[in-house]
């Protein structure tokens, strides 16, 4: 059997960059402000304040981990 060769190499999921400033470049950002990221078949939250969430399958856990972080 011929190994794959072919493979897209996938950055880790350390590497997703935080959400761009959503209020603009001249006023300060909000103490948390979640979204969710995809990397392949992953979905992860992550926050300005720099906490990333544990990859999920499912976009709706990734969300409701957003929610509980800013709640916290």
């Amino acid at each position: 059997m011929d190994p794959h060769t072919e493979a897209t190499l996938v950055p880790p999921l350390a590497a997703v960059p935080l959400p761009r400033d959503p209020i603009g470049p001249d006023l300060p950002l909000p103490d948390h402000a979640t979204s969710t990221s995809e990397r392949g078949s992953f979905s992860l939250a992550v926050c300005t304040c720099g906490w990333r969430g544990p990859a999920r399958r499912s976009r709706d856990l990734a969300r409701k981990d957003a929610t509980r972080h800013t709640a916290e």
